[in-house]
């Protein structure tokens, strides 16, 4: 509402208009005047009015026409609007009502009433205005909550992505910032580890699927929580087999001795395991393979279906050992023992010839940490 509030003072006598101005303004408001239905029509598009006072005999359109057009102009804000006449039948007031007004007034005209109208009117102007404003805000909060919802989603849904890859505390620490866009290609020193379980082929051609099953969820399920707990990077399950990696997404300043002291606590858990499952029949045992250097890492797979690999010599140098691991053997390479030297034991197993590479690759295996 304007300050003073504004009224259009709508008359096709002049004096009547004069009269109204002269009342009106010394009362403190601000008045506009029009003297037939169009210019009516044209003053409340220029100055918006808080108040149209409104004869209704006028020239060209008469009150109740510009009443009608008024209410029927859906870009105007709600004006109340008054209308002031001769005419005093009941139907005349009724017309008028039902064409949009919200007072009626005869003339001659109470300057009395008429001032108790006006601030009337102007009340309900100021409520609708504020309702109006309050309605405004509430649609801008809710359209900025609309967006922060769709904003946390996305957040929640990508973080879901991540999730299959890393362990929460990586994931979340990704979505905060703390590494580069871990999808995309890039080449990086890691320390691989694949480790498996020894007398699983044999294992699966002589027991019943669901038996299989249950072994494979005791064990992915014993050996995940070891891995979130180290917080190493999960490439894959195949069955018994897996690699974990660590150094990447998120850069660990002794890689080499977080794998260690993972794949010492899976043995470990791999004993319990493996006594329970003795006791089923099962003949089961633990071997793995660390190796360290660099990899290419990034999301493989195609639209819809992603997974996160790392690919190079020292992915296949720890699948090897791995696969040389007797059972409960931790086999580690050269390059990766050099890393760990001084907290970890180890005993040389010689030089091992694996399959796909053309030198003979020195070998150690993991007896325990010594601090």
């Amino acid at each position: 509402m304007h300050v003073p509030p504004r009224i259009l003072v709508v008359d096709d006598n002049q004096a009547n208009v004069d009269i109204l101005r002269a009342r009106l303004a010394a009362q403190g408001y601000d008045i506009v005047t029009a003297t037939d239905g169009e210019e009516a029509l044209t003053a409340v598009s220029k100055h918006l009015p808080d108040l149209v006072l409104l004869d209704v005999m006028m020239p060209k359109l008469d009150g109740i026409e510009v009443c009608r057009r008024l209410r029927a102009d859906s870009t105007l804000p709600f004006i109340p609007i008054v209308l002031v006449t001769a005419k005093s039948d009941s139907k005349d007031v009724v017309a008028a009502l039902e064409a949009g007004g919200d007072e009626y007034l005869t003339k001659p005209v109470d300057h009395a009433a008429l001032g108790a109208r006006v601030k009337s009117m102007l009340r309900i102007k100021a409520l609708q205005d504020t309702v109006h404003e309050q309605a405004a805000q509430l649609q801008e909060s809710n359209c900025t909550l609309e967006q922060r919802v769709a904003g946390q989603v996305f957040e929640l849904e990508r973080l879901g992505r991540l999730k299959r890859f890393f362990s929460p505390q990586l994931a979340e620490l990704i979505l905060a910032g703390g590494a580069e866009d871990p999808l995309k290609s890039h080449r990086r020193e890691v320390t691989v580890v694949f480790l498996d379980l020894r007398g699983f082929t044999a294992f699966a051609e002589t027991n019943e699927p669901e038996e299989i099953m249950d072994v494979l969820r005791e064990y992915h399920a014993a050996m995940g929580q070891v891995i979130l707990a180290h917080e190493g990077t999960l490439e894959r399950f195949a069955g018994d087999g897996m690699m974990v990696f660590f150094n990447d997404p998120v850069p660990v300043p002794d890689p080499a001795a977080r794998a260690v002291r993972m794949v010492l606590e899976m043995r470990e858990r791999l004993g319990d395991l493996t006594a329970k499952w003795r006791k089923r029949g099962f003949d089961l045992g633990f071997g793995a393979g660390i190796a360290q250097g660099f990899a290419t890492i990034g999301a493989v797979g195609f639209e819809g279906r992603w997974d996160y690999g790392a690919i190079g010599t020292v992915t296949n140098l720890a699948a090897r050992l791995c696969s040389e691991a007797k059972p409960g053997q931790i086999l580690i390479s050269q390059k990766a023992s050099t890393a760990i030297e001084g907290f970890v034991e180890l005993e040389s197993v010689g030089e091992l010839q694996l399959k796909g590479f053309l030198k003979p690759v020195s070998a150690y295996n993991v007896i325990r940490l010594t601090v």
